[in-house]
């Protein structure tokens, strides 16, 4: 099946009720602003030409608010998977053969055979795997306009620290992307030389370290305002 954009919270009331409760159904949950939603897009994209046993629907999570409150959407990208009614399975974060996986899994079908897209890393081909890891910390850090590299994801922290700032930033009503440290090692110990900051969680703002839970704290008992200056920037 192709990708439904959705449009409104009826439409997708209306749609996911009129379809077989047999059919299996995945969102994605996007935003304009978050660069890892453009490639999972295209993934998403490619996966529904694969799989036409399963209803593809897209949902902008910020121009549908109440479509993504009623799963929880705290970070995108976003991905929900549904079966016979029921959630079976939720996935956060950029990561294409996951995304493939879990659709796979849903389907219970294996792909049509054509090949998948690919999408160019921009590395050079002669860099050493420092500076490749460098450029991939780069572009990361990058990925939103704010960023935190986190243990666990914001649904579920895998430590206090980062429970408590994904609860500053929710707070202060802060659209964020995120990265689980716990799933690339090459990541969280790269990312310790690359910031020159040897703890996570680490909050990035345009790409710029801003610090871990304590510092964060430190800059709003200074700033209340930051956030909303950073925003609005």
């Amino acid at each position: 099946m192709t990708v439904v954009e959705i449009t409104s919270e009826s439409h997708f009331n209306e749609l996911t009720t009129s379809l077989p409760a047999t059919t299996p159904i995945t969102l994605s949950f996007h935003t304009s602003w978050a660069a890892p939603c453009a490639q999972m897009n295209a993934v998403f994209n490619y996966l529904s030409t694969q799989y036409t046993d399963i209803a593809f629907l897209s949902v902008d999570a910020e121009a549908h608010p109440e479509v993504s409150e009623t799963f929880d959407v705290s970070a995108v990208p976003f991905f929900v998977f549904i079966k016979n009614g029921k959630v079976v399975r939720e996935l956060s974060g950029a990561d294409p053969k996951e995304l493939s996986a879990a659709i796979q899994e849903l389907s219970g079908q294996k792909p049509a055979g054509q090949p998948a897209p690919t999408v160019e890393n921009g590395t050079d081909k002669d860099a050493t795997p420092e500076e490749d890891l460098n450029a991939r910390l780069a572009k990361l850090v990058n990925a939103a306009p704010v960023m935190l590299f986190m243990k666990g994801t914001p649904a579920a922290p895998q430590c206090g620290f980062s429970r408590q700032l994904v609860g500053i930033l929710r707070e202060n009503q802060v659209r964020f992307g995120f990265f689980d440290i716990l799933k690339d090692d090459a990541v969280r110990n790269g990312l310790k030389t690359f910031s020159d900051w040897p703890t996570f969680p680490q909050l990035y703002v345009n790409g710029e370290l801003q610090g871990g839970l304590d510092i964060v704290k430190e800059i709003l008992v200074d700033d209340p305002n930051y956030f909303k200056n950073v925003q609005t920037a």
